[in-house]
């Protein structure tokens, strides 16, 4: 799950992170206002969307006088976003968050993520902040320092200081102290929050040597909300494809893609594979849908409900492999949602596992008009040939 920058700056303040004063709006009424509260000139206009790449798409903007301020949130508010993160649609803005001006002096990125090629969590500090840290990563590899964190001792001091002290030019001892002091703290929220990545970029040092996290993105690991369910009030539902919130509400795993092809799957490691086949074929997957070894027949029936809304979808790939999930009950919810929803797609079913003889005799004895493969290779060149001649 992911938090608005003023929700995670909020967060930060509490937990000793100094960040800008800053003011959040929902209406360009509000900006006068906030002008006469926030210290400035110059203010920072930041869209609050779940999405990076703001600044790039036009969604941070650095103005000088009041009626900027206005003009800028007229400009932003109740109007879609693109940025790299948003594809092509965009996301609308339905609210602000007005800062104050910092004066920089040195900037950096800091972040805790899981290293999962070791299993540990880990701080990724840079002296290349305010930059894509992807294009640091693949350019200038040597300016990515990290500090794998034994969970048994937690966040040790020693280890502040091997990051600190390889900058270039060094910094003066009582901004060494206020950035150590950072550190061990957004430790503290990756820990205490439950978090899956937690980041600042930029983290600033300020021209009168003070260090101040100019931006804040957190997200918490939802298999762990059930334990944070004061964090899961601050969800907002608007951020979410309205497809991603219908499979949420049911359960289902579904991730909602560029391409043209639906596919339905049981097991996280088969979908990957799916998708996998279908770009090898020639296609593209639409959506990313596991709906799980203990789907019921209703799971199976909304499934196929949010896969036939999308629109760019010119046809259905069927995978699934019996076990816990017996391919009878999902040959009753394909009929199921057949007769809710018109299937004007070609469809391609391939079962195998547990009672996959009564599972196709049911879809036999249907009015359903469908393709079978026999394996995954063939259902893959079914679907890829459907959707050329659709397209």
């Amino acid at each position: 799950m992911k938090l608005h920058e003023f929700q995670a700056k909020d967060i930060f303040r509490k937990s000793g992170i100094p960040v800008p004063n800053g003011q959040l709006i929902t209406s360009s009424d509000q900006a006068t206002k906030v002008v006469q509260i926030i210290n400035g000139p110059p203010w920072v206009i930041k869209a609050q969307i779940h999405a990076g790449g703001r600044g790039k798409g036009g969604g941070v903007k650095v103005v000088h006088y009041p009626y900027e301020v206005v003009t800028a949130t007229e400009d932003l508010l109740g109007k879609p976003l693109v940025t790299r993160q948003t594809g092509p649609d965009g996301v609308i803005v339905n609210q602000i968050l007005i800062e104050e001006g910092i004066k920089i002096d040195r900037e950096f990125y800091l972040s805790m993520a899981i290293d999962r090629s070791r299993s540990e969590s880990t701080m990724i500090f840079s002296q290349a902040g305010g930059m894509d840290i992807e294009e640091v990563a693949v350019e200038s590899p040597e300016l990515i320092l990290k500090e794998h964190i034994n969970p048994a001792g937690g966040w040790m001091t020693y280890q502040a200081r091997n990051l600190i002290y390889r900058l270039d030019p060094p910094l003066l001892p009582a901004a060494v102290e206020e950035l150590m002091s950072v550190m061990a703290n957004v430790y503290k929220v990756f820990v205490t929050h439950d978090c899956s990545l937690v980041e600042i970029n930029p983290l600033v040092i300020t021209k009168s040597g003070k260090v101040v996290a100019l931006d804040a993105k957190i997200s918490i690991d939802d298999n762990a909300l059930f334990r944070q369910k004061e964090l899961l009030k601050l969800d907002d539902p608007r951020e979410k494809d309205p497809l991603e919130l219908m499979a949420e509400k049911y359960h289902l795993n579904y991730i909602r893609l560029d391409g043209n092809v639906g596919a339905m799957v049981n097991g996280a490691g088969l979908a990957m594979a799916t998708m996998d086949v279908i770009k090898m074929a020639g296609a593209d997957p639409a959506n990313f849908l596991d709906v799980g070894g203990g789907a019921s027949e209703e799971m199976i029936t909304k499934g196929f409900e949010i896969i036939l809304k999308d629109r760019r979808v010119q046809a259905i790939l069927v995978n699934i492999f019996g076990g816990i999930l017996r391919c009878d009950v999902l040959a009753r919810g394909v009929l199921a949602a057949a007769e809710k929803t018109s299937i004007r797609v070609p469809l391609i079913v391939r079962l195998e596992g547990t009672n996959v003889e009564e599972g196709r005799k049911i879809l036999r004895n249907s009015k359903l008009k469908f393709l079978v493969a026999k394996d995954l290779a063939e259902a893959a060149v079914l679907v890829a040939k459907q959707v050329s001649k659709t397209g």
